[in-house]
């Protein structure tokens, strides 16, 4: 079953009075369930790809469906509350939220859906134990490294029980351990859950796990190798 489809995407910025075009005419699908590495040189369109099918960005050209939803039509309160219901996010900045602790972070996304205290409670500090955080629940982003803000992050995606998760150079701040950790937590949801993991990564680590390479270059795939 198709869960994410592109058809024709394409998104050009305005740099110097030239058009740079960061994705040029991609249409590409991916099954429910896949853990998938998208990989490629900086500037290749990686990041753009990604924000795209999340709706964090609107395509200058082509169309983005999510489980027949085409979420490019929809207007931004739409997209606040699809991504709300269905995707998590894992950014390169992190985008903790400076004024809250790790545990109030993790715990924001489910305040937004409307999930119970005791629930918040209970999911926000097993996530955070889970990536090794628990010593850490109160301590505010400027209090932690970037590898435990990465990892805040990580759970923070998690927590919501998304459909699919979206992440952008996941990897990039953490060490060895703390990187098969984290792979480790996401394996287990996408073959206990079903839950579809969708990377851009420049690690090799990520790229060892994934049953699904694309590489992008140009804005263009210039391959799409099943490896598992």
């Amino acid at each position: 079953m198709n869960v994410i489809e592109t058809k024709k995407l394409s998104k050009f910025y305005k740099q110097a009075d030239q058009d740079v075009k960061a994705l040029n005419n991609v249409s590409i699908k991916f099954q429910k369930g896949e853990f998938t590495a998208i990989v490629g040189p900086s500037g290749s369109g990686k990041t753009t790809f990604l924000n795209s099918i999340g709706g964090l960005d609107s395509p200058s050209s082509g169309k983005v469906f999510i489980e027949s939803n085409e979420i490019t039509k929809l207007n931004s309160n739409q997209l606040i509350d699809f991504r709300l219901k269905n995707i998590g996010f894992v950014f390169q900045s992190y985008n903790l939220i400076p004024v809250l602790t790790a545990k109030e972070n993790v715990e924001f996304i489910m305040l937004m859906q409307g999930i119970v205290k005791s629930e918040r409670n209970k999911r926000s500090i097993e996530l955070l134990d889970s990536v090794g955080m628990k010593e850490q629940l109160n301590r505010r982003p400027n209090q932690l490294s970037g590898g435990q803000q990465q990892r805040v992050a990580v759970a923070r995606a998690l927590a919501s029980k998304p459909k699919f998760v979206l992440a952008d150079e996941p990897t990039a701040n953490l060490d060895s351990s703390s990187t098969s950790n984290l792979l480790d937590i996401m394996n287990k949801l996408n073959k206990e859950e079903n839950m579809t993991f969708i990377f851009s990564t420049h690690d090799q680590r990520v790229i060892e796990r994934a049953n699904r390479i694309i590489t992008l270059e140009d804005g263009k795939i210039l391959s799409d190798v099943n490896v598992k």
